[in-house]
Order: structure tokens, then sequence, then C-alpha cells
């Protein structure tokens, strides 16, 4: 049986989905947890555009089928093995002729329920950036660079608060110097993708904790309408000695090669000062990352400064701490919002 689903609801049944856009649409983004057995390969799908374009629906058509009918017992081998049931959801680009044909594929074939996707994939796309615009309850986490902000949130999430690690979810600790040691970020449609996914379990009207960022976060951008809402929620300015800080980065960045750091010292130059730089280098080419630490907070801290006075004053609180003990300082935060 063959029938149509909205978004929510397709959210919601917990069945497999299949997504049977190209790899190249897939890849750009796609919804978390979907699997991707494409009708057409991305060289294929241009064929039948072009021919669709330049000649006639009805030959676009033909080539389509061309192209779909050796991959018929493919599609349902691949199927059986992402739902077992035979129960699934099945969407393309807009709901059309790629998830129809697809799905009636499979329901010929043994599937006992087939669900599409009204809307496609496009539905999903506009269902997440909706669901992103929604007023929160959001506490904002600041503070320079070094202060362990994302370790906070992990242990403020194991104090069973709610949590929404953005740089976790951007693969990039949202510095110059933070994509060492990460493995490639997602694209900025997958970004908002995996975040929606995290998003849609809170309850919007509790506080959610998150950390302070640009609205660049290596080369993801978070959504305007929830940057706006961080620019305006209470930030928690956590205010730790700069020692304590440089101490902690040289413990984060361990490990990693000179090189790596080297590049990323090079890509602040402008801001960090000629002499800061070439001091910098210096320190790095003895192993002294402590001092390096210190050169590069130089400039953090600064920056950080301008970024904050673009708040407003009363919606900044500052909480003194000595030292970057994550769990002591989670209880701390704890302990604030409880008074």
């Amino acid at each position: 049986m063959v029938s149509k689903t909205d978004i929510r609801e397709a959210l919601t049944i917990e069945w497999p989905v299949i997504d049977v856009r190209s790899p190249g649409e897939f890849k750009k983004g796609h919804i978390p947890g979907a699997v991707n057995i494409p009708l057409f390969s991305d060289d294929e799908r241009a064929a039948v555009g072009t021919t669709y374009k330049k000649r006639s629906p009805e030959e676009a058509k033909k080539l389509g089928y061309t192209f779909v009918t050796p991959k018929l017992e493919h599609f349902i081998t691949e199927s059986s093995k992402v739902a077992p049931d035979k129960k699934v959801v099945v969407h393309c680009w807009r709901g059309g002729q790629r998830s129809q044909a697809f799905a009636q594929h499979l329901s010929e074939n043994g599937f006992s329920d087939v669900r599409v996707v009204e809307g496609g994939y496009k539905a999903f796309r506009n269902h997440v950036l909706n669901s992103l615009a929604k007023t929160a309850n959001l506490k904002i986490l600041g503070g320079y660079t070094g202060s362990g902000k994302t370790y906070i949130l992990h242990e403020l999430e194991r104090l069973g608060k709610q949590v929404i690690d953005l740089e976790g979810l951007a693969n990039h600790k949202g510095s110059a110097f933070g994509g060492i040691g990460q493995g490639a970020q997602p694209t900025t449609e997958q970004f908002e993708n995996n975040l929606y996914s995290e998003w849609s379990k809170l309850d919007l009207t509790q506080p959610i904790w998150v950390e302070d960022e640009s609205m660049k976060i290596g080369k993801n951008k978070i959504p305007l309408p929830l940057f706006n809402q961080m620019r305006e929620a209470p930030l928690y300015f956590i205010d730790i000695p700069k020692e304590e800080r440089a101490g902690h980065l040289v413990e984060e960045y361990a490990g990693c090669d000179d090189r790596s750091l080297a590049e990323s010292i090079h890509k602040i130059s402008e801001r960090l000062g000629g002499l800061k730089e070439r001091n910098a280098i210096e320190e790095l080419d003895q192993e002294n990352y402590y001092e390096v630490a210190l050169i590069t907070l130089h400039y953090y801290d600064k920056s950080y400064l301008r970024g904050m006075k673009q708040r407003d004053r009363e919606n900044v609180v500052k909480i003194p701490l000595p030292t970057v003990d994550h769990h002591k300082n989670a209880l701390e935060l704890e302990k604030l919002l409880q008074a």
C-alpha cells in the first residue's frame, strides 16, 4: 500500500526513511538518519534534466526508465536491508515522480506500507527553518577563549539540563584554531538539519544552555533567527584568569602538530600584529606552548570584549571563577539559576 504523509507525521512515526535523490543532493543535506538509495546517479539526473529542458518531458521520462530499469532488483534488495519490516517512508526533492515511482515499486514487491512525504525534502527544509525560528528559553554561556565552555555544557547536560552543543554539531571549535584535530565539517544545510534533530527533542519553554558564538562556526552559519535570539538572551559570562585559560589551551591542543598551529597563528596575524605573530611563532619553535597561548589570548580576549559590548549590559551576568574546573563551574552556574 502506498499513501501520502506530511513531514510532521513522517518524523514522528519512527520508520526507516529512504531518500531517493541523487548522491550529490543527499550529500548537500538530508534528513538525519535517512538512507540514500538514489534513483539516479548525479550524471544520470543531469542527463534527464537536460533532456527535459532541451527536448521534451516525454523524452526525459523515457531516458529515466532506461537508467532505472536495470536497478529495479537492487532497489528492492537495498530497501529490504533498510526496512526489514517492510514499512518505510520514501521521499525525493518535492514528493514528485521519483519518490512516487520508487514507492510503487516497493509496494508491488512485498512492502506492506510505503508512505511518500508530501512536499519531499523541500517540506522538511521548510519545517527545519520554521522550527529553528521558534522562541526558546535560551541561556547563553559566555567567557573568554580557553574557559572550557563546551566542557561545561557537557557537565550541565550530565546534571540534567537542556543543552545544544553548536560546536559539536559543526565539528569545529569556533576559532582560527577550531578546525585543528577535527574532521570535515558538514555543509551549512546539514548543520541546520542536525541542529533541528537535537532542537526538536527539547522543551522550548524550559532553559536551554547554548555557548556564545559568532554567527559562523568555521564554515557553518547559525540560522539568523536563532542567532538573533542568542544575542538577545541572558549571557552568563564566566571570568577565569588568563593564566588558567592558557594552561587549559595547552592541554586542549596537546598533541596537535606545530605546522597546524603555525597556520592558525598566521590566520589571525593582521589583528594579532606583526610583532606578536613573530613572538608566537618563535615560542612555538621552542615548544613553549604556554607562551603561545598567552600571546594568542591577547587577541581573542580583545575580540570577545568587542562582541560583548554589543549586548545589552542588563542581560550580562558576570561570574568570576578561579580555575578551569568544568564540573565545579557547571555546579556554580546551576546554583546561580536556582538562587
